[in-house]
């Protein structure tokens, strides 16, 4: 039988430091574009109100008309059904999908 080489004290060290937790990440900041409040259209301010807020509460409040009133499809969850308030904000189209719908919305932010 071969006799086997005893591991020294620096082998152990790395092999330790090989093994130690990655650093934390710090908490995700917000882009500042994003946070910035804009003014809705007269046609988007009928749906979501008309004082200037951050894209991502446009998107909230749009989110909360759409489902209060049910215009989510019930197939296919992905499109919204517009209704008389969203028909002009959607560009007159009748069903878009939500990936389309945050485009569009973004037309009627200044």
């Amino acid at each position: 039988m071969a006799k086997r080489k005893k591991s020294s004290k620096k082998s152990k060290k790395v092999r330790k430091a090989a093994r130690k937790a990655p650093k934390k990440k710090s908490a995700r900041k917000p882009n500042p574009a994003f946070m910035k409040p804009m003014s809705p259209s007269a046609t988007l301010a009928a749906v979501i109100g008309g004082s200037p807020m951050p894209r991502t509460e446009v998107t909230k409040k749009l989110w909360a008309y759409i489902k209060r009133n049910g215009l989510q499809d019930r197939v296919n969850k992905r499109m919204i059904n517009a209704d008389e308030k969203l028909r002009p904000v959607f560009g007159g189209r009748s069903q878009v999908s939500m990936f389309e719908m945050t485009k569009l919305v973004s037309n009627h932010l200044r």
